[in-house]
């Protein structure tokens, strides 16, 4: 039986801008997104016609569904009616990358089912064919997909690639549970109130700062527009991240609507004892290391 494995990485936002909402509610946003290497593993199986099947291990499996709701399952539908695929697929992803974290797991694990999907069946579809299918599934899909280092603006789906220098050295915390993206959103706009904010703009500090791939100031320019919101919602967060500066974290933040937080360190080592210090502190579930930027997904063998 031929499976195809695709590695789908996570992505943070390392500068996040978000406008006030439209007539639709949606909120415009520019964001800087870094694919970093902390993966989740799709599997792509044969199956009989029309049959969608979904296991999932690992990370925060037995909090996602399996069925239609799935945006794994959603993305191998969506390309099989594209293309007039009669064959159906049994799909397996393991979890590394936090659900609910603001990490896009379950964008990635999209991003995943479309590529394993398309070399099970053989659709021939190009990068920008899959890429405009991800814009249907969800704002982050699209990036997840091509991965590296890109602006995104729109809702995130419009994707710029950032030619920019440096290897980045990552600490991640995850908190005990999630938080809804929308109830973040939510928050922020009544935070906010009545102030209406300005049109939504990646920072030119951190764009300079990617291009001169000097990770100090890159510490220095990170920025997150959802911070106060998430703090708002998991004041707990707030020691957290304290005790990343403690450390001398080059810079520390919530990643998109958290409530995952991040630490920028200067080096390999530099990570590792900001990872023992926030493993032992008592304050995180789970501590990972990872590097960025990273390829988006991808066939392994």
């Amino acid at each position: 039986m031929t499976t195809v494995t695709v590695r789908a990485p996570a992505k943070i936002n390392i500068g996040l801008s978000i406008g006030a909402p439209g007539a639709d509610g949606h909120h415009p946003v520019a964001t800087v997104y870094q694919a970093i290497s902390l993966y989740d593993e799709i599997k792509a199986r044969e199956a009989e016609p029309g049959s969608y099947e979904l296991k999932l291990t690992g990370e925060g499996a037995d909090e996602l569904p399996l069925d239609e709701s799935n945006l794994a399952v959603r993305a191998a539908r969506l390309l099989a009616a594209a293309y007039g695929v009669a064959d159906g697929v049994n799909l397996s992803i393991h979890k590394t990358i936090a659900v609910a974290g603001g990490l896009a797991g379950g964008s990635t694990d999209a991003a995943g089912a479309l590529v394993a999907c398309d070399a099970l069946w053989g659709t021939g579809a190009s990068r920008q064919e899959l890429s405009d299918l991800a814009t249907q599934l969800g704002s982050d899909v699209p990036f997840c997909l091509t991965g590296g280092l890109a602006v995104g603006t729109g809702r995130g789906e419009t994707i710029s690639p950032v030619l920019a220098r440096g290897r980045y050295e990552w600490v991640l915390a995850y908190a005990d549970t999630g938080l809804s993206t929308g109830e973040v959103y939510a928050e922020l706009d009544r935070l906010r109130g009545l102030d209406l904010p300005p049109a939504p703009a990646v920072p030119d500090d951190l764009m300079a700062a990617l291009r001169s791939g000097d990770p100090y100031a890159v510490g220095k320019a990170l920025h997150n527009d959802l911070q106060a919101a998430t703090l708002r919602m998991r004041p707990a967060l707030r020691r957290t991240l304290e005790l990343g500066e403690e450390f001398a974290a080059l810079g520390s933040l919530v990643s998109g609507s958290g409530p995952t937080c991040l630490f920028l360190a200067s080096d390999e080592d530099h990570a590792v004892d900001i990872a023992v210090a926030l493993a032992s502190s008592g304050m995180c579930r789970t501590v990972h290391r990872a590097t960025g930027p990273v390829p988006g997904a991808r066939i392994v063998t």
